[in-house]
């Protein structure tokens, strides 16, 4: 089963295909903008590379955030155009969270495993699952104060690529396991994807959107 896994919410431009779950090819190009203009070329590289044509795909998943508003906006724009184009091949959207926490290794679960993305502002993207990585709450943009007051006397594993600025400060919190990363895993939204596909639970993709986004008024 080929699925072609995208994302751009973020800091990167990730693409992988996979066949039944191994890993084919992937790009991974870490930046803070361009990444709509970099998505197509990388999916036709990976493509044109393996000789495949969109028509040979089982499947496409894409990310849909939380992330910039025009991060967001691309991917699920690429996704639905494909999906349009190619009415035979299934479509599927994975939150971030949902990726990040599938990323975890069974012996790195906790019983409380908490989800943390940058925002690039004062706060974060926050999601918590428990220990068979089933959704607690739902997503929210919270302060640093407000993360912590919700993960006070737990036994908690920290996740996502805000990890590394909310542990600037010393936390207090009962840490099993500390993932700190730099960009959503692609592997794992691939594997989020195979699982929905398995499972006949295919999701439209819609945009996680936590906040509106930034506009500026000109005067």
């Amino acid at each position: 089963m080929l699925n072609l896994a995208f994302d751009t919410t973020a800091g990167s431009c990730s693409v992988i295909l996979t066949n039944d779950g191994k890993t084919v090819e992937k790009i991974v190009q870490k930046m803070d903008f361009g990444q709509a203009e970099a998505l197509f070329p990388a999916i036709e590289k990976i493509l044109n590379g393996n000789r495949l044509k969109p028509a040979d795909l089982d499947l496409i998943t894409v990310c849909t955030g939380p992330g910039s508003f025009t991060g967001v906006r691309s991917s699920l724009s690429a996704a639905r155009t494909l999906g349009l184009a190619l009415p035979a091949t299934g479509l599927t959207g994975v939150s971030a969270f949902e990726a990040y926490v599938c990323d975890l290794e069974p012996e790195e679960l906790a019983f409380y495993n908490a989800v943390i993305i940058e925002t690039k502002r004062e706060d974060f993207y926050f999601q918590c699952f428990d220990a068979k990585k089933n959704k607690i709450g739902e997503p929210e943009a919270l302060g640093y104060e407000e993360i912590i007051d919700r993960l006070r006397h737990k036994k908690v594993t920290l996740t996502g690529d805000g990890v590394e600025r909310f542990l600037c400060r010393p936390s207090g919190l009962s840490l099993h396991v500390i993932r700190m990363e730099d960009c959503l895993p692609i592997e794992a939204l691939a594997a989020c994807g195979n699982e929905k596909f398995r499972l006949k639970k295919l999701d439209y993709p819609k945009p996680l959107y936590l906040r509106a986004p930034d506009v500026c008024v000109k005067a």
